[in-house]
């Protein structure tokens, strides 16, 4: 609304009443919320709302691992120190283990795996709910294409009728495919910087028809800071007179050694003739949560000085080693800041 600057009519007082009577509240209301009597309101913001204020926070997940390689898990934020382009700066976010994931399922929906999955449904939704308050999951269904039976959502109810696949037709297999739609879907919600990104496939590993190569995956998945967890339910033949697993096909299981997961092999020859077996995935869930309770989230803001330079490379290292050999992984060694 636009006011008139013309002086008043003093013959027509009633008009200066209806002013004082309407628009002298509206200057004073916006000088009220700016004083601390609001602070008891803003207590009860959460600490996620007030991360989304600023947009210039920086994070880089890690993983930390031990002289075997093992992930340590128990650190804290002042285990930490980063530089940006050689310069130290001060840690503003930190998370540690499965406070706040985003978790994808990529299931074939190819027959005999597809009984595996509907069977395993519990066990997903317990490693789910061991997740932080407001995590999210999303289930993806691929053969030939690829569809989400449940786009991201933090209702864990709704993912299980979600694991139920209807049988793919034909024989081809787009696995590299399908794990692109998942990280065009990441990418689609990427205003929240500060959630751990996962991806858990499971497959035969045997992909016929996908038209993206595997190492530009790898790349898109280390942009957008998702760690891939790889699980092959294979296929067996005979060779040389006893089964062998047929292998996956290539960068199937770089997808996951080179994003911060792990590769899984679910079965072996000897269950895979027996009519009776049950393969388990709960064991393995188990060791990807295990796994998760090892991995961090350090966040940091620029400022102008950092602003400057376009590209950026990040140094992160452990200030105390503990009397061991830790080694830190980084799954974002640089950046290029948006102009």
């Amino acid at each position: 609304m636009m006011l008139s600057r013309k002086a008043p009519d003093r013959s027509r007082p009633e008009l200066t009443s209806v002013f004082r009577l309407f628009f002298i509240p509206l200057l004073i209301f916006p000088l009220l919320y700016a004083f601390p009597a609001n602070v008891s309101a803003q207590d009860d913001v959460s600490p996620d709302d007030v991360m989304r204020v600023r947009t210039d926070l920086v994070t880089v997940p890690v993983y930390v691992t031990d002289s075997r390689g093992r992930r340590v898990a128990g650190l804290t934020q002042s285990d930490f120190s980063l530089r940006d382009n050689g310069r130290a700066v001060t840690l503003s976010y930190f998370a540690a283990g499965t406070e706040h994931v985003a978790l994808a399922f990529a299931l074939d929906s190819s027959g005999s795996i597809r009984e595996v999955i509907n069977a395993q449904r519990e066990a997903a939704f317990k490693l789910f709910s061991r997740f932080g308050r407001g995590s999210r999951i999303a289930v993806l269904h691929f053969g030939e294409r690829a569809a989400f039976a449940l786009p991201f959502t933090s209702d864990a109810g709704r993912a299980e009728t979600a694991f139920a696949a209807r049988p793919r037709t034909g024989v081809r297999t787009a696995i590299f495919d399908a794990v692109q739609d998942v990280l065009r879907a990441f990418n689609a919600t990427g205003s929240n910087t500060t959630e751990r990104r996962i991806l858990i496939l499971i497959s035969d590993g045997l992909d016929t028809v996908s038209s993206v190569r595997p190492a530009a995956v790898i790349r898109q998945a280390l942009d957008l800071g998702v760690s891939i967890y790889a699980i092959q339910l294979p296929l067996y033949e005979p060779r040389d007179g006893r089964l062998e697993p047929r292998p996956a096909t290539k960068g199937f299981r770089d997808m996951a050694e080179k994003t911060g997961g792990r590769y899984f092999m679910l079965g072996d020859a000897k269950s895979a003739l027996d009519p009776q077996a049950r393969p388990e995935l709960a064991p393995i869930f188990q060791a990807i949560e295990e796994d998760l309770q090892g991995q961090y989230v350090l966040g940091y803001y620029t400022d102008d000085t950092a602003r400057a330079t376009a590209l950026h490379r990040i140094e992160i290292n452990l200030e105390a080693q503990r009397g061991r050999k830790l080694r830190v992984h980084s799954l974002r060694e640089e950046y290029n800041l948006k102009q």
